[in-house]
């Protein structure tokens, strides 16, 4: 028998997403400027200083997905689920380091994606398609998986049926229609601050009613223990390779998204990009917060087999309804911020590089504008047709490549950043190796773990395929690059504005 609707929490969620829908269509009028521009549309103008970007960006790295899926990581593994922690650590400086000298070459060309820079780098259209496409396909599964979380709430609430769901992709798909980049930004800060209240509150009232966080460690303990396989709060040594290489790739891999380069070149200058690299931290803070709700949950008794759902259970278990339904809510709202983004990124991504590419006709501003709002639209309602199809698990599958992929984009936005020695076609025979590689190790292991068991001299490492896969990628990279010579037209300036592709064009 399903569970009663839960009126009060229902009623709260839904005062929650009226504000924050008010929130993004009134976003238009926010710093108003044209929007039938792609600079406008997609990147805000790149006008947004500190405490915007920092939200934003916050908005991108801290999904629903990642407050539902961290906590589930811990109450289903234990302690290798929580190298999502590390790994955000370990971006911080790499943030610091790499984007804003990345800000600066694509203000001052022109440049709305990381495809536009390669292809300005390189002078290679084809290593800029290369891109575009590994962009779309890895973040795609990732917009899905934002409605996981979203569904999860509704399911928690008592509601059943798939209508709730649509309904709030089509608010998302219109205020996003309207006021592209600005919509989410705008809900991006309401969307944290309730964020923040309700991981507080979690973490000082849950263990209270619990018997403290000793008994919530002992009884977590013990739950995982009694797992098949058994699990610990504790990282066992043969968990030492896969954790490492886990929080390093994901590390490497989370800068270079298309929704954080669309967040990144969101900023006014290069000197707000470092500022929130010293203030991402904060997040990291309440990432390692949302991480103990698992083993509140293991120590709170919670069975559950979608382990997707403990921490909406968690909620209504131990809050009073109305809060329950303002914690929902928050994770709800958490869903819309980074799929709003991630349309809009990999729409920027298709109109400028897919479809940009082989026109025969530059396309102008504003038609450039109209065709990333449509495909901004195809994109969500793709994602919800492929969930509501019951494809939440090849979602999931899809997103363990997805870093994978994204991995090997990293060589080329790297050496660009600080050397010329490297040819375009050698990028592209890196790039196609390395995604081969890395695909085809996940496969190799049933699409069930991105953790591929590597041999090497008599031992077994089990290590984030990604590295091994972008290892190779480098090597090829070079080995190419030395058999068919340093591109010299690369020594120069970068291309901007794009020119119209030629038939002959490498």
């Amino acid at each position: 028998m399903p569970p009663a609707i839960r009126t009060t929490a229902l009623v709260v969620f839904c005062l929650c997403f009226v504000a924050v829908t008010a929130a993004g269509f009134l976003a238009a009028r926010w710093r108003r400027a044209d929007l039938h521009s792609l600079e406008e549309w997609g990147l805000a103008g790149r006008r947004f200083g500190t405490l915007v970007v920092w939200f934003l960006i916050g908005g991108d790295f801290y999904t629903a997905y990642t407050v539902i899926a961290v906590p589930a990581a811990l109450y289903g593994a234990g302690a290798a689920g929580f190298f999502a922690v590390p790994y955000c650590i370990l971006t911080y400086p790499l943030m610091m380091l790499v984007l804003p000298k990345l800000w600066t070459i694509c203000h001052r060309e022109r440049y709305i994606t990381l495809s536009d820079y390669v292809r300005g780098r390189y002078r290679s259209r084809w290593l800029s398609v290369a891109f575009a496409l590994t962009g779309i396909l890895a973040t795609m599964p990732y917009i899905a998986l934002q409605l996981v979380g979203i569904r999860e709430v509704i399911s928690a609430l008592g509601v059943r049926g798939e209508w709730p769901l649509i309904v709030a992709f089509v608010i998302l798909a219109a205020y996003t229609y309207t006021s592209g980049l600005r919509a989410p930004a705008a809900i991006a800060i309401v969307k944290d601050v309730m964020l923040y209240i309700m991981v507080l509150a979690a973490v000082i009232i849950i263990p209270a009613k619990l018997g403290g966080y000793g008994a919530v460690f002992a009884n977590a303990a013990h739950a995982l223990s009694q797992h098949t396989p058994p699990a610990s709060i504790v990282l066992r040594p043969a968990q030492y390779w896969s954790y490492t290489t886990l929080a390093i790739g994901s590390a490497l891999a989370l800068l270079f998204y298309p929704h954080t380069f669309t967040g990144t070149l969101s900023a006014s200058g290069a000197n707000v990009i470092r500022r929130n690299a010293a203030l991402m931290p904060a997040y990291n803070i309440l990432l390692g917060l949302i991480a103990l709700l698992g083993l509140m949950a293991l120590a709170a008794g919670i069975q559950s087999k979608d382990t997707s759902a403990v921490v909406p259970i968690l909620f209504v278990r131990m809050f009073p309804e109305w809060f329950a339904g303002f914690c929902l809510a928050a994770i709800g709202i958490g869903a819309l911020v980074p799929a709003a983004i991630m349309s809009i990124a990999t729409a920027n991504l298709f109109t400028r590089n897919l479809w940009g590419e082989f026109v025969r006709t530059p396309l102008t501003p504003p038609e450039e504008a109209r065709m990333a709002k449509l495909v901004s639209l195809v994109i969500k309602f793709g994602a919800l047709a492929f969930i509501l199809a019951g494809s939440t698990q090849y979602a999931i599958e899809l997103q363990l490549l997805g870093g994978i992929w994204i991995m090997q984009m990293v060589p080329a936005i790297l050496c660009g950043l600080f050397t010329r020695w490297f040819r375009g076609a050698a990028l592209l025979a890196g790039w196609a190796v390395g995604m081969a590689t890395g695909t085809a190790m996940v496969v190799s292991m049933g699409m069930k773990t991105s953790v591929f068991p590597l041999h090497l001299s008599g031992h077994t490492f089990a290590v984030y395929a990604a590295l091994p896969a972008a290892l190779l990628n480098l090597v090829v990279t070079a080995l190419v690059s030395l058999v068919t010579g340093r591109d010299r037209e690369s020594e120069g300036e970068d291309l901007s504005p794009l020119p119209p592709p030629t038939l002959n064009e490498v």
